[in-house]
């Protein structure tokens, strides 16, 4: 009995060390993986040179999560032959500007809030097990400010945006994008479509959108998680 006693300790001491090795791996690494994007997201990708400025884009972000927003109509497109009016809960065709994002859709349509954040989504998430989605929000009208900027681009930069933008939504036969039927609109205002491509610890929300701007010519981090890299490269 003692040496049965003896072994059992001797087991759940291995089974501790083992934990916490792990957890000391698990923590190295979210700290070097943060350490890594925190100094790419400070290192920028100047923009191209001496470009036409003929069309305002905006970047929008809610503190976390960052938005490209265009006009919805112009001679280079019309958003809302795609990303229709009736697709959202007002089907108000007043707005004048389109925002869109990339995002996973179970985070998109069960987090409406962070204080809804279940374990179970933000691990899926992080590791790329869910599905992504469009997110897509119009608006009437837009302030500059520390969580909007405007940054103005030539019609050829624009046309490699509007083609980076479109990839990114999936298509149907007839290449229209494909809505999805949901009640977990944010407001009267926005609405969501299948995508392309699935999130992950790498490759984020905010990354979709530092990438937009690298197609569009336009200042960028090297590599971000986060919006707050992007939006350093545009304070004044």
């Amino acid at each position: 009995m003692i040496r049965t006693g003896n072994t059992a300790i001797v087991m759940i001491k291995k089974l501790i060390l083992i934990l916490l090795k792990l957890i000391l791996g698990i923590v190295f690494y979210l700290s070097l993986h943060l350490g890594v994007a925190y100094v790419l997201s400070r290192i920028a990708v100047e923009g191209e040179p001496d470009t036409p400025k003929e069309i305002s884009i905006y970047i929008l972000t809610n503190g976390t999560h960052t938005d490209i927003v265009l006009p919805v109509s112009t001679d280079q497109i019309d958003w809302s032959q795609q990303i229709k009016y009736e697709h959202t809960v007002s089907t108000d065709t007043t707005y004048s500007y389109i925002g869109i994002g990339w995002g996973d859709r179970t985070f998109y349509m069960n987090t409406p809030e962070w204080s809804d954040l279940k374990v179970s989504v933000a691990l899926k998430a992080a590791l790329g097990l869910s599905p992504s989605a469009m997110h897509t929000t119009y608006h009437k009208e837009l302030k500059t400010g520390p969580h909007c900027k405007e940054i103005q681009i030539s019609k050829e930069q624009y046309g490699r945006l509007i083609e980076y933008i479109t990839d990114r939504f999936e298509q149907d036969a007839k290449g229209n994008f494909i809505p999805i039927a949901t009640t977990a609109n944010y407001g009267n205002n926005d609405a969501f479509y299948e995508a392309n491509g699935s999130l992950s610890i790498y490759n984020t929300c905010n990354t979709w959108v530092n990438g937009a701007l690298k197609e569009a010519g336009q200042r960028a981090c090297v590599w971000t998680l986060f919006d707050t890299g992007i939006f350093l490269k545009y304070e004044e």
